[in-house]
């Protein structure tokens, strides 16, 4: 059981369901490529999208656009792309020179979740799917909703805020550290039972005194 963080489109407006998957960290050579850092140990939705769909970043650490650059556009049209190292590089349709990836420096990357590949294996989550789904145990105790997830190297942890927690929306950052009332409850079958999706909920082998 694990969870991973996901046809190009033709309309070039906002999806409703678009997730942050990136960032455009600099340009690559000369000839237009672009340098990505993905947010996910497996970004196939980065990689496999067609359309990326773009925000300015809000820090301005990050951003370090080139002085007189263009507007940001707001989607690029992918035409190659290719690990280099841990970095992500791609080719963007009507950029070919340094100038023109410069001007993309410190983009943030959507990409809508219905691009995102389907699972493999059906023990396969998403991340954005499990935000907040409520967890039960066995005894059908309320456990909490899930928040947030934490990698820990060979397997995910769930963070299971307490039932009457606000919950971040699934579209949204979590929280970036858990809270003191946060349960964390490895993602493995060990412990899962099963996960429900479409009812929302995830039965874990876990007791309210744990």
């Amino acid at each position: 059981m694990s969870a991973r963080a996901p046809a190009p489109n033709s309309d070039s407006g906002w999806p409703s369901d678009a997730l942050e998957v990136g960032r455009i960290i600099d340009a690559w050579g000369i000839k237009g490529w672009i340098k990505v850092q993905p947010f996910s140990s497996e970004p196939d939705a980065l990689r496999k999208s067609r359309r990326w769909h773009l925000k300015p970043s809000d820090d301005l650490a990050v951003a370090r656009r080139r002085p007189g650059a263009p507007p940001l556009p707001p989607a690029l049209d992918v035409a190659q792309t290719r690990w280099h190292g841990e970095w992500l590089v791609a080719r963007i349709d009507g950029i070919d020179d340094r100038n023109g990836a410069e001007s993309l420096r410190g983009a943030r990357v959507f990409v809508p979740r219905a691009d995102f590949p389907a699972p493999q294996d059906p023990d396969e989550f998403y991340w954005v799917d499990l935000i907040g789904l409520d967890v039960v145990n066995r005894q059908g105790e309320a456990i909490g909703r899930v928040v947030g997830l934490l990698e820990t190297g060979p397997q995910s942890v769930l963070r299971v805020a307490p039932p009457d927690a606000a919950v971040t929306p699934a579209a949204a950052d979590p929280p970036a550290e858990p809270s003191s009332d946060e349960r964390l409850i490895p993602f493995v079958a060990a412990y899962v039972d099963d996960v429900d999706v479409e009812a929302r909920r995830i039965t874990v082998d876990w007791g309210l005194d744990f």
